[in-house]
């Protein structure tokens, strides 16, 4: 299979696993918008580009030329990254703070995580994979703290007590708020 297609047949297949993680706890929009951006001309052509089928074809852009294109276009246009939340601060601490997201959108990133690590893991996919590639490239100061709280408590539950007793948590308690 060339690149272009292999990489169509990746996003595609996460895509879909979002889709359907997203409609168990009721975000039937979130769902079938998630990352639509991929299929633009400027994330699709870098990520068959630099498509490698183990690790996110931006890393090895990033790699490549010191920075990913693909990745500052995705994260201005997908509100399920924290980094779409990043702005100037009013506090006179920081320069740039990361803003605390809207719920519905903690659960869509927390999502895409599991969906991330199933495309990339397979058939060898645990429900602790999430919270160790969480672990292992944790994000900086700038994810506000409120949005971090949220993300890992989901990431440890499902660590810890699985998909269903986390899924049945954030449709009663996390998305009924």
């Amino acid at each position: 299979m060339n690149k272009a297609l292999a990489h169509f047949h990746t996003i595609t297949k996460h895509k879909i696993l979002v889709m359907k993680e997203c409609f168990r706890v009721g975000l039937y929009r979130q769902g079938l918008l998630h990352d639509l951006s991929k299929y633009s001309p400027t994330e699709f052509r870098v990520g068959c580009r630099y498509y490698q089928g183990t690790r996110s074809p931006n890393n090895a852009e990033r790699e490549d030329k010191g920075y990913s294109s693909a990745w500052l276009h995705h994260k201005g246009r997908n509100k399920h990254h924290y980094e779409y939340w990043i702005d100037y601060s009013l506090d006179g601490k920081h320069l740039l703070a990361g803003m605390q997201m809207p719920v519905r959108y903690v659960v869509e990133m927390f999502l895409d995580r599991i969906a991330a690590s199933k495309v990339y893991k397979g058939d060898q996919y645990k429900d602790s994979d999430p919270v160790e590639y969480y672990t292992n490239g944790k994000a900086g100061e700038l994810m506000h703290p409120e949005t971090r709280a949220l993300l890992e408590k989901l990431l440890h539950m499902l660590a810890d007590k699985g998909e269903e007793e986390t899924y049945r948590y954030i449709k009663k308690e996390v998305l009924k708020k």
